[in-house]
């Protein structure tokens, strides 16, 4: 097997090998635990480096593993999927870092980083993966891999919440696989392609739109669409590391990705037109949008609003893809990236609230900005993000949005976008107001003494004070990320 066949397995495998050992290593192996965990995200992040420089000189990676006949395994780096693993990767190595400063002296470290890894390699499987079945098997591989995490305190609260997801992407990967055997019986084994490998199919018309919306629904249930968003909120019983990796990584990111490249990269986006199955696609993430910011305004529980605030934020990813249409597209997938590093942080300052002062709702937080500058000024920027503030990424790609649904004859989706931006400041903006401007209220539960040189533990400090910056960044020079989203739009409209 030559090199270009065998860098997409081992980006996958990066994350695989490690975790796997790490199963087997005693609790008290820290330091072991840790140069795997950080090795493997390092060594990832070199691998897709070396990726894109090849892919720049026009180098074709693809991993092809034979399953079965007609069935092979199929792992393939093009532009949309370099866009999900960079995002990935990068985010997988802070998260690393902070769930190490989390986790500090807590029980079963080893079971929750050997299931932390599968996780991103599912994802890895995921972004790269080149045609049906090898998206199904890592989609599933996923669902198994993070229940564990969401069950990781083993509470009677966290087991029930580990059922409600259980259930529900049980049920979504089942519709998915009846749509993979469904297309599979009209069309035979298919493989994603620019442009759509089924846009010369137009006689199978009813069978491929009932196909389309069977898919949307089975990706949708982790993408977290109303009215299939009813686990995440859940969810939120797991460890904050894991929240970040639900929100901004893996599970819901995973959801939406599924839509994109099936709209893309199966059907192509003018059969999908075509067909009109776009415009109910537009109209569920629409009441998705504005659903979740509602949900999120009467949420107390810190996590719980920032989970509400997921299930309308991811929307605006699929939301690019349902305007039909470049400029809206491209603002749906720097949204893709841009809502990852944004909740991440967001997610990283509710978990530093917690695990250093016992903080866990937003009636809580008085005063918390003085006790907690760093992580409050970072989670300032998360949250002026997702209300759409310039110079914040937030603002880039609700800019593109609206500018594409007035491009696409969309124009109402400009209410849309404007009222959910509206509840977003309804939802962020007293948070904001309670931690930098009210007086603190009684005194904090303080959960661990770290010495008095930082605020919190570097290690729970150090991440969301970066991705708070990268959230700055992507709003200030838009064009670090906007080149290789244009590449990808314009495969599909020209």
């Amino acid at each position: 097997m030559t090199w270009e066949n065998s860098l997409p397995l081992f980006i996958v495998l990066t994350s695989l090998i490690p975790g796997i050992v790490i199963f087997f290593l005693s609790e008290s192996a820290h330091g072991m635990r840790t140069a795997l965990n950080i090795a493997g995200a390092i060594l990832k992040l070199i691998l897709i480096a070396i990726m894109i420089g090849g892919l720049n000189e026009g180098v074709r990676y693809e991993t092809r593993l034979a399953l079965l006949p007609n069935f092979d395994l199929v792992l393939r780096s093009d532009s949309l999927s370099v866009l999900f693993v960079i995002l990935s990767a990068a985010l997988w190595l802070v998260t690393t870092i902070y769930a190490i400063g989390y986790l500090e002296g807590s029980p079963n470290r080893s079971r929750f980083f050997g299931f932390f890894s599968l996780c991103v390699s599912a994802t890895m499987g995921i972004a790269l993966a080149g045609n049906l079945i090898t998206l199904l098997i890592f989609y599933e591989l996923l669902t198994i891999c993070t229940y564990p995490l969401v069950v990781h305190r083993g509470t009677a609260k966290a087991l029930r919440g580990g059922r409600t997801y259980l259930v529900y992407t049980l049920l979504g990967g089942g519709l998915l696989l009846l749509a993979v055997i469904w297309l599979h019986t009209l069309v035979g084994p298919v493989e994603f392609a620019n442009g759509g490998v089924l846009s010369g199919r137009a006689d199978e018309q009813p069978a491929l739109s009932l196909i389309f919306l069977m898919f949307v629904a089975a990706f949708g249930v982790k993408a977290a669409l109303v009215p299939l968003h009813g686990w995440l909120p859940r969810a939120m019983v797991a460890p904050a590391p894991v929240s970040a990796l639900l929100h901004a990584v893996a599970v819901v990111k995973a959801g939406a990705f599924g839509i994109v490249r099936i709209t893309y990269d199966l059907y192509g986006i003018q059969l999908a037109n075509a067909l009109g199955v776009l415009t109910p696609l537009l109209i569920v993430t629409c009441l998705t949008i504005v659903v979740g910011s509602l949900f999120a305004v009467f949420q107390d529980d810190l996590k719980k609003r920032l989970a509400y605030s997921t299930v309308s934020q991811v929307s605006y990813i699929i939301l690019g893809v349902a305007l039909f249409g470049p400029i809206g597209t491209i603002g749906g997938l720097l949204h893709l990236v841009h809502q990852g590093v944004m909740k991440i942080t967001l997610f990283f300052g509710a978990g530093n609230l917690a695990e250093t002062l016992g903080i866990h709702k937003v009636s809580e937080m008085d005063g918390v900005g003085r006790r907690m500058p760093l992580t409050m000024a970072a989670f300032t920027v998360g949250a002026l993000g997702m209300i759409g503030v310039p110079p914040t990424a937030g603002f880039i790609s609700k800019w593109y949005l609206g500018s594409g649904a007035v491009a696409a004859g969309q124009s109402w989706v400009i209410g849309v976008l404007v009222l959910s931006s509206l509840l977003n400041a309804a939802y962020f903006l007293p948070i904001l107001y309670r931690a930098w401007f009210k007086p603190q209220q009684g005194e904090w539960h303080e959960e661990h003494d770290f010495g008095g040189r930082f605020e919190t533990h570097w290690m729970l400090l150090m991440p969301p004070v970066v991705t708070g910056i990268f959230a700055l960044l992507l709003g200030i020079l838009p064009a670090i990320l906007r080149s290789l989203v244009e590449l990808i739009v314009l495969r599909e409209y020209v």
